[in-house]
């Protein structure tokens, strides 16, 4: 069954993991390939603006497929070396691919966002949670480490003390706890979910789409490379969006006192 479903509203694309008999577990073979061809498509796309990633049926994503890691099957089967490659070229390939989403991206966590479940969703930049929804690091509980680099992004969006803790422990956390932490910025009813993702995204797309792609940019970068490196990144942004159409029409409708109307040119 293929794993991810692709839907465009206006400037939003919406990608479902749709494997609702499964929970949405992740790490097949080829799902690697589904996921960064969907993302390759939307970073593409200059008429996307924003990504909402959210899951089928009762949850987000619950992880990695416990039932194929009990069997040795498929993603996790064969000895270290295949092991180790599978990671690699196929689950690596799925975090890579919404880390590397080049729109702000939001994350609709409509129920259980587990192991790579919960990493996938630190993927993204803004992440939003129904009532029920249930998010927790448990691979140590398997006898596992995050093997998909969620230790290098859980601190960044948690900071080290709280992912420590929620790594360490294995613990689950409900959806209030998860907002308290700073792991998801807001939570919802459920069956408000999707049309709360909706306003944000569209209120997000109304930006002027070239630079709302280097603004994403510099906060990533921002993560990881030096103030002065990240000036000089911001000083070269800066002159490009100088020189757009929508920087004069975001100028005028701010004297005209009116909603600028960006058009990407």
């Amino acid at each position: 069954m293929s794993l991810i479903t692709t839907e465009k509203r206006g400037h939003v694309a919406i990608l479902t993991l749709n494997r609702p008999d499964s929970m949405n577990a992740l790490g097949a073979p080829g799902d690697g390939d589904q996921v960064a061809a969907a993302c390759a498509a939307i970073n593409a796309d200059k008429d996307v603006r924003c990504v909402i990633l959210t899951g089928a049926g009762r949850a987000f994503s619950a992880g990695g497929n416990v039932k194929a890691m009990k069997d040795r099957e498929g993603a996790f089967g064969g000895n270290a070396v295949s092991i180790r490659e599978n990671y690699r070229t196929n689950i690596h390939r799925v975090v890579r691919a919404i880390y590397g989403l080049e729109v702000p991206s939001i994350a609709a966590v409509n129920g259980a966002a587990i192991g790579l479940g919960c990493d996938v969703a630190c993927m993204t930049d803004i992440r939003i949670a129904a009532e029920g929804a249930k998010m927790g690091v448990t691979f140590l509980k398997l006898g596992l480490i995050p093997g998909d680099g969620g230790a290098w992004l859980l601190p960044r969006t948690i900071g080290m003390s709280r992912a420590s803790e929620l790594l360490f422990t294995g613990d689950v956390i409900d959806a209030r706890t998860a907002c308290d932490w700073g792991l998801v910025s807001r939570v919802v009813p459920e069956e408000s979910l999707m049309d709360e993702a909706m306003k944000l995204a569209v209120r997000i797309a109304q930006q002027p789409p070239h630079a709302l792609r280097l603004a994403k940019s510099l906060l990533k970068h921002g993560q990881s490379t030096s103030y002065d490196t990240l000036l000089e990144m911001s000083a070269a942004s800066q002159a490009i969006c100088h020189l757009t159409e929508d920087h004069m029409e975001g100028v005028d409708a701010l004297l005209e006192k009116r909603p600028a109307n960006f058009k990407g040119m």
